[in-house]
């Protein structure tokens, strides 16, 4: 991963002068520090469906076991396609890549392991848009919540997008292109509906 995808890079660029100041040159700290950096990104978030009831069916240390595996295996894709793993979300994840493709790639090679190793079918949402960064490390704006809600209503084994990608990969397929209602939050329209294709 190339380090101006990372929240530090980004931080690094909304900051006032060099980082080398001497304290007394910073004596309005806030002055330095107020500033929240736009940027565009691609936000992604995903969960293992249907985890609370497999946790029940197989006991808490199986299902430990599959939670250790998303884990390991979203920060090893993640770092094969570029893109970055921001925070767990219990059973989910989120991520940030500054392009759709490589995120929607990730996404796309989760399922495909999951579905195939497991049994086990995730549910991912994806949206593009500009957000500010918060205190350095959290991006916070539309596609941001956009892309969970879009986790939240998407079927097991599928990938909702907003996103507009030129060269999606071979092996996922848009499905529909849809105008999407979503309880309390309103109709988001063109919302893509993504597979990944059997092999």
């Amino acid at each position: 991963m190339s380090p101006e995808t990372t929240p530090a890079r980004d931080a690094a660029d909304a900051r006032h002068g060099s980082g080398t100041q001497h304290p007394d040159e910073l004596a309005n700290l806030e002055e330095h520090t107020s500033v929240h950096l736009s940027v565009e990104r691609t936000f992604c978030f995903a969960d293992l469906s249907g985890f609370t009831r497999l946790t029940e069916d197989k006991g808490p240390h199986e299902a430990v076991e599959i939670l250790e595996e998303f884990r390991s295996m979203s920060r090893r894709v993640a770092a094969w396609r570029g893109v970055r793993v921001a925070k767990w979300l219990g059973d989910g994840v989120m991520l940030v890549g500054t392009e759709p493709t490589p995120t929607i790639s990730w996404a796309g090679h989760l399922i495909n392991h999951f579905a195939t190793a497991r049994k086990i079918k995730l549910r991912v949402g994806l949206a593009t848009g500009e957000a500010l960064l918060f205190e350095g490390d959290d991006y916070i704006g539309k596609p941001v919540n956009l892309a969970a809600k879009l986790c939240s209503v998407a079927a097991p084994g599928e990938i909702l997008a907003n996103c507009e990608v030129a060269d999606l990969p071979p092996w996922i397929r848009v499905q529909s292109v849809d105008d999407l209602e979503i309880r309390g939050a309103g109709t988001f329209e063109g919302i893509q509906r993504l597979a990944v294709v059997a092999h």
